[in-house]
């Protein structure tokens, strides 16, 4: 992509290195901090609350909910919780060695931003479909990864990824338009940096089935 080189020649110093252990540290935190909230019964908001992203909170002066909403970690048990965000770290880690840091701020923050635009269009929006994003480009480079589906099931992410690209699209076809909206601009990442890849990878394969019934 001849604009993204241009970019990093120009802006490449100013890039974050390491940004997804800032953001799983982040997740670390915040959840820590919830577990420690959440069993004090005084306590009426748990940190992620208060970092949620909320259009009207937004709009009543709590600019911080437009990015802190990053950090907080999904929903889970304590067990899980690690396996979580050990695995985005290992995804996050492995994006950057194969593109450089600039490439992979670029790509987690066209996410990042998508998801922000859907957030003020539906009035919240949570990082979900963006750590999504992350988990798409990684089956992409690197189909044939291995990883323990329920601890002990050998599974290859190019199949986690068809599945989740299943549910995706399931999900793009019976909600509504604010969340079809929500899911497409969480993966405009995916979208700049895949697309035009998928879209040859699907014309190669159609004709492929053309040539296969016309010969048959």
């Amino acid at each position: 992509m001849k604009w993204l080189n241009k970019l990093e020649r120009k802006y490449g110093k100013y890039a974050i290195p390491n940004l997804m252990t800032v953001i799983i540290f982040g997740m670390g935190l915040v959840f820590l901090l919830d577990t420690f909230t959440a069993a004090n019964p005084n306590n009426v908001y748990t940190l992620s609350s208060l970092l949620a992203f909320d259009r009207a909170a937004i709009a009543q002066g709590q600019i911080w909910r437009i990015i802190t909403f990053l950090f907080i970690p999904p929903e889970s048990s304590p067990l899980w919780i690690i396996f979580s965000l050990y695995f985005y770290w290992l995804i996050g880690r492995a994006l950057e060695s194969q593109w450089g840091s600039f490439r992979f701020n670029v790509y987690y923050f066209i996410g990042a931003i998508g998801t922000i635009i859907a957030g003020l269009i539906m009035g919240v929006t949570e990082n979900t479909y963006l750590n999504l994003s992350l988990f798409l480009a990684f089956a992409v480079l690197f189909p044939d990864f291995e990883v323990l589906l329920f601890f002990f099931i050998p599974i290859k992410m190019k199949w986690l990824a068809y599945l989740d690209g299943a549910l995706l699209l399931i999900s793009l076809i019976i909600t509504s338009l604010p969340y079809k909206i929500a899911i497409l601009m969480s993966l405009l990442n995916f979208s700049v940096f895949f697309g035009k890849d998928l879209i040859q990878r699907i014309k190669y394969f159609i004709r492929r089935k053309k040539n296969q019934n016309k010969w048959k």
